[in-house]
């Protein structure tokens, strides 16, 4: 079974604490404080993973709302496993991640994820990185070849 990485409750912690930031400084909101208990106890266990399942059902909601502000897939709409690739120069999931995407659940999602981020071998984490964030504008120019007075 796929679990929730560490990082990423780190990650929606610090999403909920910029969304909803202490009014005293000291106090956290609803959210933060779930998911930290569930961080804190991870810590304490030296987890690096907790079942998804588990988790008291106010820190999943938070992390659930967390997920749903990421993106879902990491396509970038270069897919070369339909080329016969095993792994996707464009976004880095195997052929069977791509095939099965739509199956996973969040934290099987969540851990493809984290592989490809450490992987960063993908194209959208250099390549094409501006066109993985959004930003179709920022997409690198198409090279038309040489230009009259160019000496390429």
């Amino acid at each position: 079974m796929a679990g929730l990485h560490i990082t990423d409750i780190e990650a929606a912690i610090n999403w909920w604490r910029e969304r909803s930031p202490s009014i005293d400084g000291i106090t956290a909101c609803a959210e933060v404080r779930a998911l930290a208990e569930v961080y804190a106890l991870m810590v304490y266990y030296r987890e690096a993973r907790c079942d998804e399942d588990r988790m008291p059902a106010a820190a999943r909601a938070a992390w659930m709302a967390w997920y749903a502000s990421t993106p879902d897939s990491p396509c970038i709409a270069i897919c070369s496993t339909s080329q016969g690739d095993a792994v996707c120069k464009g976004c880095g999931r195997t052929f069977d991640e791509v095939q099965h995407w739509t199956a996973y659940g969040p934290a099987a999602k969540r851990e493809v994820w984290r592989r490809i981020t450490q992987q960063a071998t993908a194209w959208r984490f250099n390549r094409y990185a501006e066109r993985a964030a959004g930003d179709p504008a920022a997409a690198p120019p198409a090279d038309d070849g040489p230009r009259a007075g160019s000496r390429r």
